[in-house]
């Protein structure tokens, strides 16, 4: 079984940096994607960045230049260092493992319970 375990949400101030953790445990198949997802009150949840087995990145717009994504596949871990932070960036963020199996042709999406983000003076 896969589990997804969230850490370093918190509360910090406009401008201020911190840095997300999420550590993957369990059968993980070795091609896969890793990412962050928020969802701020009233929002739908929206993809903040991810990043491939294979080193490739995604972000939105949105934090493009302000947020980098980075993955150990060693270790199983994904990390979301988020520098000058905005109000708007206030969410719950969760981390997110997915795969696909060509063999059976089934997909695989797992969810970490979710990290609070507040960013208010």
């Amino acid at each position: 079984q896969v589990q997804l375990v969230e850490s370093g949400g918190g509360l910090v101030q406009p401008g201020g940096s911190l840095r997300l953790s999420c550590a993957a445990s369990g059968s993980i198949f070795s091609i896969n994607t890793m990412g962050w997802y928020r969802q701020a009150p009233g929002k739908q949840r929206e993809l903040v960045a991810a990043i491939t087995s294979g080193g490739s990145t995604n972000y939105a717009d949105s934090v493009k230049g302000r947020f980098t994504i980075s993955r150990d596949n060693a270790k199983s871990t994904v990390s979301l260092q988020m520098n000058s932070l905005k109000p708007e960036d206030t969410a719950v963020y969760y981390c997110n493992l997915n795969w696909v199996r060509l063999l059976g042709r089934r997909a695989y999406d797992y969810w970490g319970q979710g990290t609070q983000v507040t960013v208010s003076s």
